[in-house]
């Protein structure tokens, strides 16, 4: 008779945490249903470069758990546009290829400085925004990435190790 009253209350706790997260990701202003189901599902492991010839190749719609280097060992395709200081802090760098330009967001469960990076140049991001208490994601920038160039996301200021992150299309906005 224990064991069943064991699971039951198991699975009433996993439910009510879970409810918590999902709670605590429901202030976004945007529509961040892809992100959260990405999210949700399992990571693909890869590590972050140290240098542009090194950065690691990412896709759309794929949720990366990325370990990041010291920072002080990167070796950015151009200076990150937030200052932050080396010491202790993580960063990296990642390749995107895209099919087709628009606007892309890229999601984090960090605090940490994304940029993106076209010939050379930082690209102004478009929108950004996030939420504190939400782990997946916490943090969303929005990008026009236009054409299907080679674009280098640079992380940097990270007070941790490893990252989640996803970039995805940007639903088409609606006025």
């Amino acid at each position: 008779m224990r064991r069943p009253l064991s699971i039951t209350l198991l699975v009433m706790v996993l439910a009510t945490a879970q409810a918590a997260v999902a709670d605590t990701c429901t202030g976004f202003k945007w529509d961040v249903t892809r992100e959260l189901a990405l999210f949700a599902g399992r990571n693909v492991p890869l590590s972050a470069g140290k240098d542009t010839a090194s950065a690691a190749s990412v896709s759309v719609d794929r949720l990366y758990e990325l370990t990041l280097l010291p920072q002080g060992q990167v070796a950015f395709a151009t200076t990150p546009g937030k200052a932050s200081a080396n010491e202790g802090a993580y960063a990296g760098l990642a390749e995107l290829r895209l099919d087709a330009p628009g606007n892309y967001r890229i999601a984090v469960d960090a605090p940490l400085w994304i940029d993106v990076v076209a010939n050379g140049k930082l690209l102004a991001p478009t929108d950004f925004q996030g939420q504190h208490g939400c782990e997946g994601p916490r943090k969303i920038v929005a990008f026009d990435l236009i054409g299907t160039k080679r674009f280098v996301l640079q992380l940097s200021g990270s007070g941790q190790a490893t990252v989640r992150m996803t970039v995805t299309p940007a639903p088409a906005r609606t006025l």
